[in-house]
């Protein structure tokens, strides 16, 4: 993540700049930010009280905050306190939007562990594999929780299957079209 650090009535030291790149750091580990993702800091100064801004344009949307403080560190930590609960409430819209889902699946794997069959049961489902780019799509995959996701490559127009490998990293599988 690129920052670019602006204040207005307030020259801002090398202090606050790296306070600042330090703890929007930290966001990193809740979102798949690019390092080409610019955080714009806004630092103002009014007669009683000192003003943070930051806002960070996401592929989930854009997160931001506006603090008031008497201390430019108090209105900071601030704003990194409300941009994670912003993190926090998205995670939770998508985890409540997959909980039937998950609800339906512990029903079926009971009642199949209740009526073994000799046949081994396989489960079919029929997914769009939308356009998009590789990060996109690892954006996706690490939104719904699985350990994949398929999706068509907008460079190559090809379907692609990206996965997360258990050493670490990703991984990409390409499908060649048949000659």
């Amino acid at each position: 993540m690129r920052f670019e650090i602006v204040g207005k009535n307030i020259e801002v030291s090398d202090a606050m700049k790296e306070s600042i790149e330090r703890k929007l750091s930290n966001l990193d580990k809740y979102l798949l930010i690019n390092s080409d993702t610019i955080a714009r800091v806004v630092a103002r100064v009014y007669p009683d009280s000192e003003k943070v801004e930051v806002t960070i344009p996401t592929k989930v949307g854009i997160l931001r905050a506006e603090v008031v403080e008497n201390d430019f560190y108090a209105a900071l930590d601030s704003a990194i306190d409300k941009l994670e609960d912003q993190i926090r409430r998205q995670k939770t819209r998508l985890s409540k939007k997959h909980r039937e889902h998950l609800a339906k699946a512990f029903i079926e794997e009971a009642e199949i562990a209740e009526n073994p069959a000799n046949d081994i049961p396989v489960r079919t489902k029929t997914i769009t594999a939308d356009e998009m780019t590789l990060d996109d799509a690892i954006m996706q995959m690490e939104l719904s929780g699985h350990n994949f996701y398929i999706y068509t490559d907008e460079e190559s127009g090809r379907i692609s299957v990206v996965y997360r490998r258990s050493s670490a990293g990703y991984g990409l599988i390409e499908v060649e079209p048949e000659d």
